[in-house]
């Protein structure tokens, strides 16, 4: 199964694949159904396995099918529908689209339709009658008939999807992910968390991101799994959602799981009457004492995994059933893992270096970027940019991104262990530790604090707190008390850019 059109094909025509909170479930032979009419729809208007679709469609199974059917056939780019006129721009002439595919009616989606019209990317519009069963769709548009010059479904060396990376520090970067790359993937995915067709996922994360792309959506059809697909995360509904979906397992990131926690009390009776196995972690760091209070609160294995766009996400996780480590996001998973020193060279057990990847799994190079791919390749290892090591048993332990690790006059401080000593004090919520400039050190640390609702936090108080832990130099100069802070577009916490952010520059 190396493709998107023969993983679907591969499994019990009428076992449910899809399903959504407001339609019937949409079997395993449906979905098929929509690969084929989607695979003939854009053959027959020039769009074949080489040309690249944009997708712009809010979260849920009509995006989840779009996905699928667009990469069996072509390339999906599925792109983050809160984007302005001037986001488009950059992405839809960065990615060279051949066409736009949107909602129909969705007056959310003109300044997309307004900026391919202006680049002169046809626009196709996407339905579907509330009578139809989830994920099926129908496409329309003014474009001229034309046969494409690589028709029918992709293969295994076919490409099935490109992403932008998050571009935090530097320009995005193009990453092209093969079928084989896909596949590959989900198939670690499906093994790594043990599922099976009567698994069904809960999937809250953005489907324009590969976490939600790969570890909940393709992970669970490899399996010939079930996933119901929902509009986003929303933090006021996930209950509801658990109680009548009843899911075996659902994913998200450190800061999702937070919100959940938050609102648990009250939902007792909906977390013991779950059918809930696992809960899976991924895209940042999580806090060992949020993984704490999850399992204690839902009564379930939490599994921390450790990913990435150009490894088609899953690296490493740890074990389901015993031997996890706190604070390690687990063994291998998939492709090979080492870590190395500034000369390349592969690093022993307990010795911090670059984390690097190689496998089926990984991207083979940035599109039209060679500066990019000459650094971050060395031999057949892909450097991740993350710092880390390995113990005695092979666990691996992320120590930090190296581009966010904090500079203090030659010292050097992971904003990560900051952060886990700060969230012992009582009344914190939240934090995220970063490097903010100072005119003789070059960087100090600096720490936004979300308060628990109804406490409050003295940064005094915290800072001597920290001081009991920490070396001096690593304790926060300034701590910032926030009603929230600011998040990527999966709600991911960012470290880099922040102090920008927050005024601090």
């Amino acid at each position: 199964m190396e493709s998107v059109s023969t993983l679907i094909g591969s499994h019990a025509r009428e076992s449910t694949a899809l399903r959504s909170l407001d339609k019937e479930p949409s079997s395993y032979s449906q979905l098929q159904e929509q690969l084929a009419y989607t695979r003939d729809w854009l053959n027959e208007r020039g769009i074949g396995r080489n040309d690249t679709v944009a997708i712009v469609l809010p979260n849920g199974a009509d995006m989840a099918s779009a996905f699928l059917a667009v990469s069996a056939s072509a390339i999906s780019a599925p792109l983050n529908p809160a984007y302005r006129a001037q986001e488009y721009e950059f992405y839809l002439s960065d990615l060279n689209a051949s066409l736009l595919i949107v909602e129909a009616d969705c007056a959310a989606q003109d300044e997309a339709i307004a900026v391919a019209e202006r680049l002169g990317i046809p626009v196709a519009y996407l339905a579907a009658d509330p009578a139809m069963s989830a994920g099926r769709f129908t496409l329309s548009s003014e474009m001229t008939r034309q046969p494409a010059s690589q028709p029918g479904y992709a293969g295994a060396s076919d490409r099935a999807l490109v992403l932008h990376t998050s571009g935090t520090t530097s320009r995005p970067k193009l990453v092209p992910l093969t079928h084989r790359n896909l596949c590959t993937s989900a198939r670690n995915v499906a093994a790594s968390l043990a599922l099976t067709p009567d698994d069904v996922c809960l999937n809250i994360m953005p489907l324009f991101h590969i976490h939600g792309l790969v570890a909940a959506l393709l992970g669970s059809l490899q399996a010939g799994a079930s996933v119901c697909c929902t509009p986003g995360f929303n933090a006021l509904k996930f209950f509801s959602w658990m109680e009548s979906e009843q899911p075996t397992w659902y994913t998200g990131v450190p800061t999702m799981h937070q919100t959940i926690l938050a609102r648990a009390k009250g939902n007792e009776g909906v977390i013991a009457n779950s059918r809930l196995r696992f809960i899976r972690s991924s895209s940042a760091s999580l806090p060992p004492q949020v993984m704490q209070a999850l399992a204690e609160t839902f009564r379930v294995p939490v599994v921390e995994a450790y990913g990435m766009t150009e490894a088609a996400h899953q690296i490493s996780i740890n074990p389901l059933v015993t031997g996890q480590r706190p604070g390690s996001v687990g063994l291998p998973a998939g492709p090979a893992v080492c870590v190395l020193d500034e000369n390349a060279s592969r690093l022993q057990a307990g010795q911090v270096g670059e984390i690097a990847i190689s496998g089926a799994n990984v991207t083979a190079g940035y599109l039209a970027n060679e500066s990019a791919n000459q650094e971050a390749y060395v031999d057949q290892w892909f450097r991740t940019g993350d710092q880390g090591y390995f113990d005695e048993d092979g666990f691996l332990f992320l120590t930090g991104r190296l581009k966010e690790i904090i500079n203090r006059g030659g010292e050097k401080i992971s904003p990560r262990e900051v952060d886990e000593v700060l969230l012992d004090y009582e009344g914190v919520e939240q934090v995220v530790t970063f490097a903010m400039p100072h005119d003789k050190l070059g960087e100090e640390v600096a720490a936004a604090v979300v308060c628990r609702e109804g406490m409050d936090v003295d940064p005094e108080a915290l800072r001597r707190f920290a001081a009991t832990r920490l070396a001096d130099f690593k304790v926060p100069r300034k701590i910032l008390l926030l009603d929230d802070i600011p998040k990527g577009p999966t709600g991911k916490l960012q470290r880099i850019g922040l102090a920008e952010k927050l005024g601090l520059t």
